[in-house]
């Protein structure tokens, strides 16, 4: 383990409960507990609680805010309303992704916006270059982030908070308590099920972390690490950042054009992203089934008969996926990336077949 590496304000609880611990994003931080499978199941079917404290959370005060922040991503941060969440992009010049977020609009001219842990030093130094009246706080490693994600999660977290939970919507938040602590509650999520993120001083972490533990066991509720959080990800096909989102792989690219909102006037990298969607001639993700039980990684290159046209960039086994299933993403070219391509993804010298079809790969019923 990297002597730098830092420890988020749950890392005494991860170990108490036995978790296997690896560096991620410069923190220590749990890859698993009782197993990925295990936390896999609880999230799709009752809840996992997740320790998601690694993650950059930036404070952005002042009226110029979300016009400043209109300058530097690809969705629109102005039209939101209070309380409102958005996932947005930080691009480059040339339509590369510095970071994929999300913004919170609070009240009285607050916002917090939410980074990936390894770039949030990058992405701090970006926000520098700021206009006068903007005030900037940095709170990464300092604000715990704690998510309860599943379709009991309602249920589970309710007893914790006075406000009706079931009421709040999709990519919403409020300020609350929960046990009794100031926190910013939000019906967020990366794991494609229903669930909340709860944002909270770190000194009051393992309060809320132990007690909806104790509360909840018995009903399973697991602890759940890094490992299945990226394969429940991925499942849902929600991109990685440094996997289909990079510096040099744009939103376009990786199906998050759905974000991109041209009919803003100007913005970092939107002429090259604009350009990019006109000429409609690039390399782009799509998902990948194998038709056996051989698992594609990272790295892997595809092929089309003899011609190699593109790389995997994210693989797991994946549960909830006709009953269990091998699947990947991948950047390829635009010829093989219609679903129902038939390719191959070469294994240790030895090619596997593999089909691209339609992303997501699991999608949840709505109650």
């Amino acid at each position: 383990m990297n002597q730098m590496a830092r420890r988020t304000a749950l890392y005494d609880e991860h170990r108490k409960l036995g978790a296997r611990i690896v560096e991620f994003g410069g923190f220590e931080m749990p890859v698993q507990y009782a197993g990925i499978l295990k936390e896999h199941d609880a999230v799709r079917h009752r809840a996992g609680l997740f320790d998601l404290s690694h993650m950059g959370q930036f404070r952005l005060e002042g009226e110029s805010v979300a016009q400043w922040a209109d300058t530097l991503t690809i969705n629109s941060v102005e039209t939101m309303k209070p309380f409102q969440a958005r996932y947005n992009i930080f691009c480059n010049e040339l339509g590369g992704t510095h970071d994929d977020t999300i913004f919170y609009r609070l009240p009285e001219q607050r916002w917090l916006l939410v980074v990936n842990a390894a770039n949030a030093e990058k992405m701090w130094v970006l926000l520098q270059n700021h206009p006068a009246g903007v005030r900037l706080k940095n709170q990464h490693g300092e604000g715990a982030l704690i998510a309860i994600q599943g379709p009991q999660s309602v249920a589970m977290l309710q007893p914790h908070v006075d406000m009706d939970l079931a009421s709040m919507r999709y990519y919403f938040c409020t300020e609350d308590e929960v046990e009794g602590i100031p926190a910013l509650i939000a019906r967020t999520g990366y794991t494609g099920e229903d669930g909340f993120e709860i944002f909270v001083d770190g000194a009051f972490a393992s309060n809320i972390w132990e007690g909806l533990l104790r509360a909840h066991a018995r009903e399973g509720l697991e602890p759940c690490g890094l490992g299945a959080r990226d394969v429940l990800r991925l499942e849902a096909g929600m991109p990685l950042y440094g996997h289909e989102l990079t510096e040099e792989i744009t939103p376009v690219q990786a199906g998050q054009a759905w974000a991109l909102k041209l009919s803003k006037p100007q913005f970092t990298g939107r002429d090259a992203l604009a350009a990019q969607l006109e000429r409609d001639d690039y390399a782009r993700i799509v998902g990948i089934a194998m038709a056996g039980r051989a698992p594609a990684r990272e790295g892997y290159p595809l092929f089309a008969g003899d011609r190699r046209v593109g790389e995997i960039r994210s693989g797991s086994f994946a549960p909830s996926v006709n009953g269990g299933r091998n699947i990947a993403t991948a950047l390829v070219e635009r010829d093989v990336a219609t679903v129902g391509t038939l390719l191959t993804v070469e294994i240790r010298g030895t090619r596997h077949e593999a089909t691209v079809v339609a992303m997501p790969f699991y999608k949840r019923v709505k109650s």
